[in-house]
């Protein structure tokens, strides 16, 4: 930058200047740099934020057969009995957790002290259309082919012989001592036989 006249280039008094270049008071330059990196660190977040790509309510976007289920490792492929877990240890954010059969979100989630939770959020596909639904105002039908064998199909509309999500889950965890852990079916890592 040129200055016009040499007036105006003489610092005058209280002025110093920082680089030798600049010839504003140093408080003043110490309140632009403290102001330009809060802006930089302000416009930093919102870049990450909008880059996350990640919603913090509801359900998330499932990367069909490249995301794994949370509790057994398995792929998540089944667009009709996927779901998912929204939340985390008070005080903390939360987080979206998925998996690849209601069963699996339900066994898991007994075993976080988070549970209950007013921000855990829990989402099951209608396996018939594959579209989010509410897991605890679904109802639920057996019969159903589930990727992990717990065979709980839900759906929006109460079913004839349907069952509540209180239903679904006690039913869950009979399908998982019978099943699961003695030997019928598979098991999942951590899980533990009887001897």
């Amino acid at each position: 930058m040129r200055v016009l006249s040499k007036e105006l280039a003489k610092p005058s008094p209280g002025h110093r200047s920082v680089s030798g270049s600049c010839r504003a008071p140093l408080a003043l330059t110490r309140l632009c740099v403290v102001h330009q990196c809060f802006l930089g660190l302000l416009m930093v977040s919102f870049l990450l934020t909008a880059c996350s790509g990640q919603d913090t309510t509801g359900p998330g976007e499932v990367r069909w057969d490249r995301e794994v289920c949370t509790r057994c490792g398995m792929a998540i492929s089944d667009r009709n009995g996927a779901a998912e877990v929204r939340g985390g240890p008070a005080g903390q954010g939360t987080r979206l957790y998925k998996f690849d059969d209601l069963g699996c979100a339900v066994i898991w989630l007994d075993g976080q002290s988070w549970r209950d939770d007013p921000r855990t959020g829990i989402w099951v596909m209608d396996h018939r259309d594959g579209t989010w639904i509410d897991a605890r105002s679904a109802s639920y039908v057996t019969g159903v082919h589930s990727a992990m064998g717990y065979g709980l199909g839900a759906q929006r509309e109460a079913a004839a012989g349907g069952m509540n999500f209180a239903a679904a889950q006690e039913y869950i965890h009979a399908v998982e001592q019978r099943e699961h852990i003695h030997g019928g079916g598979h098991e999942h890592p951590g899980a533990e036989s009887p001897p």
